[in-house]
């Protein structure tokens, strides 16, 4: 290989960590032609994982990886959602999730590139689209073997795990993890409430919080959260709770008491 060709992939090798997918579109911002990544292929410096991704050649890259370059590279707002945020900061060790379940988030309109789909990553993706909250509001930097990630933030994660109540989240595994985060920042939460747009997940979150019986509720200015007009029923057959206009599963109203 010619000395610039050398310089160039070590250059690379430098500015991404390792365990990182490298896109096509990002490296040709950086000046890497279509030959020269085809010389770097050929020589067995990178692998093809799909059109328009490779890795280094050899290395293991994770969905942590791919999901780097969706940020870095790409900036989608594609992140680690839900369940999988609050196990990603060691707030959900007592859930089963049985099979390795990825759940990531991304606004309207963020598509996952073939190659992220058509990829086995080793666990199973499922991909939400919404823009219950503004893209990039409510997420927190992780670290994941070296690499460095925006997953969303605790209070961003349950209202992700709400939004997918009840049919997808199981309501009462809902107020589990409620009953977790009993050092949320209330002036964070009330910013990602007046942000939220769904009505159901604003109510769920306040009663869930209320009903866990948390410190920080005590300070929440719910005046200031359009909690929508009307009744919402999310089951046929619960509990109606007045103070949040909604049916509930019955499991949820034990008696007004803070304990299910």
């Amino acid at each position: 290989m010619h000395t610039e060709n050398g310089s160039k992939i070590n250059k690379l090798m430098q500015i991404q960590p390792p365990g990182v997918v490298l896109t096509s579109s990002w490296l040709f911002k950086q000046g890497y032609s279509s030959e020269l990544l085809r010389t770097y292929r050929n020589s067995h410096w990178l692998h093809s994982i799909g059109n328009g991704a490779m890795t280094r050649y050899g290395d293991k890259v994770e969905y942590m990886g791919a999901v780097y370059s969706l940020q870095q590279q790409l900036n989608l707002s594609i992140h680690p959602a839900a369940k999988t945020a609050l196990a990603l900061m060691g707030k959900s060790h007592y859930l089963s999730f049985g099979r390795n379940v990825v759940y990531l988030f991304g606004n309207h309109g963020e598509r996952l590139p073939s190659w992220f789909i058509k990829h086995d990553w080793g666990v199973d993706i499922r991909y939400i689209t919404s823009n219950i909250l503004p893209a990039g509001k409510g997420l927190v930097e992780t670290e994941q073997k070296n690499i460095v990630i925006k997953i969303s933030s605790p209070a961003r994660a349950m209202m992700e795990c709400l939004y997918l109540s009840p049919n997808k989240q199981d309501l009462v595994e809902c107020f589990e993890i409620m009953e977790s985060l009993n050092n949320l920042n209330p002036a964070n939460v009330q910013e990602l409430l007046e942000n939220c747009n769904s009505v159901k997940v604003k109510r769920l979150f306040l009663f869930l919080a209320e009903k866990a019986g948390h410190a920080w509720f005590k300070h929440l200015n719910t005046k200031n959260i359009d909690m929508g007009s009307g009744k919402r029923s999310l089951v046929s057959d619960g509990v109606f709770v007045a103070a949040y206009n909604m049916t509930v599963p019955k499991e949820l109203e034990n008696d007004g008491t803070h304990r299910l």
